[in-house]
């Protein structure tokens, strides 16, 4: 089987360099790095957010350089206008102003009909997608159905968000209970593409959903491009955290995928445990307990990285990343996630700045 392609991309904060608040400065920041980047710099919902989009690539070498070319472009042009790119997923100073939603049609539509979940100081949060491809819109159901066990341990591994508003939420990930508010965002349902076409088309009749690219499952076919797009990780400071996610992502997919040509069937998996695994993942991370959503059996979040890297493992030795996958895992376990490195500087220094400080440099340096 040839190596699946993969691309990430990344949903950046921006702050004042002074008060480390969140900046609505995106308009000029993107026009800035576009002139490098073109359309893989990219709005978000909030004026205080930039997104960048890698190219499509084959190994994780070029992976690595591609988001670190994006990251340095993206840097830079937010220095020219006075503030700093952080990469995390909810703010750790809270904004000093109400949030301002990026002034498109589209984002001032969907504020409008969702008004009640558009928080004035909450509700920015920032994630880190992975596609994999390409695949036709039915693959794609199929292996995001295959993957629905493992999300919930993959998410371990990522959170990155353990402030709101200026307080510690006690999650590792609270963009995961931020994100949680809009409609459709949580696993995948199990259908075939007759069925997705229909329920899809249903939820957007109905006003359910302003458009088809408000369907934010976990695991999901992109609507522009021929892939399966994977959304359950924090943005990410530490770069290799990124690369030791999306290398996963493909070594699990690329197993999963020959269970698909044996017609291995995907193993049952109810939504109420899925739903459990992922509230605990983004509760306690890789250091605190999991659950294993198809035998239901609460276990060491450790152990669960285990078992997927062992899943994953035939994969990525197709693909020559095992024993960098491997390095990386050690790396983060020693080091710990991005939310205990947050919660490690706020307890050196006794300052939410000193978080935003260190999470810019993190994610300037590549």
């Amino acid at each position: 089987m040839r190596a699946l392609t993969m691309g990430v991309e990344e949903e950046f904060l921006l702050v004042d360099r002074e008060s480390r608040c969140p900046a609505d400065r995106a308009p000029e920041v993107i026009a800035a790095a576009a002139d490098e980047l073109g359309d893989q710099v990219q709005t978000e919902f909030y004026s205080a957010q930039v997104e960048v989009c890698t190219l499509p690539v084959a190994d994780t070498a070029r992976l690595r350089g591609e988001l670190a070319r994006l990251r340095r472009t993206a840097v830079a042009a937010a220095e020219e206008y006075g503030c700093r790119l952080v990469a995390t997923g909810t703010p750790a100073v809270p904004p000093a102003r109400p949030l301002t939603v990026t002034d498109t049609d589209r984002y001032r539509r969907m504020a409008r009909a969702f008004s009640a979940l558009v928080g004035q100081y909450d509700g920015l949060v920032c994630g880190c997608h992975v596609h994999l491809g390409t695949m036709d819109r039915g693959t794609a159901l199929d292996l995001s159905h295959r993957m629905r066990p493992w999300l919930p341990v993959l998410q371990s591994l990522t959170g990155n968000s353990p402030f709101l508003l200026g307080r510690d939420t006690g999650f590792d990930s609270c963009r995961f209970k931020q994100f949680s508010r809009w409609p459709t965002v949580g696993p995948a349902p199990v259908m075939r593409e007759a069925q997705y076409e229909a329920y899809v088309g249903a939820l957007v009749e109905h006003r359910v959903l302003m458009d088809r690219r408000m369907l934010y499952w976990y695991a999901r076919p992109s609507e522009h491009v021929p892939t399966l797009e994977i959304r359950v990780a924090d943005t990410n400071a530490d770069l290799d955290t990124v690369v030791l996610v999306a290398a996963l992502v493909r070594g699990l997919a690329q197993g999963l995928l020959t269970d698909a040509e044996g017609d291995q069937p995907p193993p049952e998996v109810s939504d109420r445990l899925l739903r459990a695994a992922h509230e605990l993942a983004a509760a306690e991370g890789l250091n605190g307990w999991g659950l294993d959503p198809v035998s239901g059996e609460r276990l060491p979040a450790g152990t669960l990285v285990d078992r997927l890297l062992a899943r994953a493992a035939p994969g990525l030795e197709s693909t020559g990343d095992l024993a960098l996958v491997e390095d990386l895992l050690r790396r983060l376990r020693r080091e710990g996630s991005g939310a205990a490195r947050q919660r490690a500087v706020l307890g050196r220094h006794g300052r939410l700045t000193e978080v935003v400080d260190t999470l810019a440099s993190a994610t300037a340096t590549v």
